[in-house]
């Protein structure tokens, strides 16, 4: 499903404040947040990867920085 406006559509209006100045773009962050919950699945699917990566990094770094102790 395309939700991007077809070439010959007529460019859309930005929305103005009451005293009749434009509202200022979204902010990153609330764009990421919207994108995350058009494409849950997928940004979950992606963040379980992220995850496991991470404590795989974590715990290998960990073992191989395991300190020696004597006997």
């Amino acid at each position: 499903m395309n939700t991007n406006p077809a070439p010959n559509d007529p460019a859309p209006m930005e929305p103005t404040t009451s005293e009749g100045a434009p509202t200022p773009p979204p902010s990153f962050v609330k764009l990421a947040m919207r994108n995350m919950v058009r494409k849950g699945r997928q940004s979950l699917f992606h963040f379980g990867l992220t995850a496991f990566g991470f404590i795989g990094f974590i715990l290998v770094v960990a073992c191989l920085g395991r300190p020696t102790l004597p006997q």
